[in-house]
């Protein structure tokens, strides 16, 4: 049977299993949550499929993800980065998800959870959009504004709006399906 999806998936088998599994289901973990930032911080200027097809690359080359490792990364690790094929090599999202890491940390320290901080700006749960076509998905909004200024005064780099926006949508805060794609009631 065919299902209806949101058109910017296409057809590729990757794009289409992320689509299918991951975009806009409410993610409430902070591992996951963190994987997501560092990789919508890598795609900022790519398409996203370019940074998924590197998901694994840059899963071994950053730790698994791990937050807590990321944060004491040292020179040595950096320029090991730097020199990986595998992930994208730019020196200002390398540092950046270093400084991520750290100031996530602050973050968890501060609100328990980096869950319940980033949550509290949609009081909690998803917000569903009912668009009817992709044209009229914002690549910003004031929410997405005020997130990201927030991200920035607790030391986050590269989070600016738009990235704060698709982050959003991956993790399910908000739901951005089309009306007429099987995922939209799903999330």
């Amino acid at each position: 049977m065919n299902k209806t999806r949101c058109s910017w998936c296409g057809d590729d088998p990757l794009y289409v299993t992320y689509h299918d599994e991951e975009w806009g289901v409410p993610v409430y973990n902070d591992d996951k949550l963190f994987e997501f930032l560092i990789l919508e911080t890598f795609q900022a200027g790519l398409s996203w499929i370019t940074v998924l097809r590197k998901r694994e690359n840059f899963r071994i080359a950053f730790d698994n993800f791990n937050y807590q490792k990321i944060a004491k990364y040292d020179d040595n690790k950096f320029e090991e980065l730097m020199n990986n094929v595998g992930i994208i090599r730019n020196k200002l999202k390398i540092k950046a998800t270093i400084t991520n890491a750290i100031a996530f940390m602050e973050i968890k320290k501060e609100f328990g959870s980096f869950s319940k901080y980033i949550w509290r700006f949609t009081n909690n749960k998803p917000i569903n959009y009912n668009w009817e076509n992709l044209e009229e998905i914002p690549a910003k909004t004031e929410l997405s504004d005020k997130l990201s200024k927030d991200l920035k005064k607790h030391g986050f780099k590269f989070v600016g709006s738009t990235v704060i926006y698709a982050h959003m949508q991956a993790t399910g805060m908000v739901n951005d399906h089309i009306t007429s794609c099987f995922r939209h009631k799903e999330v």
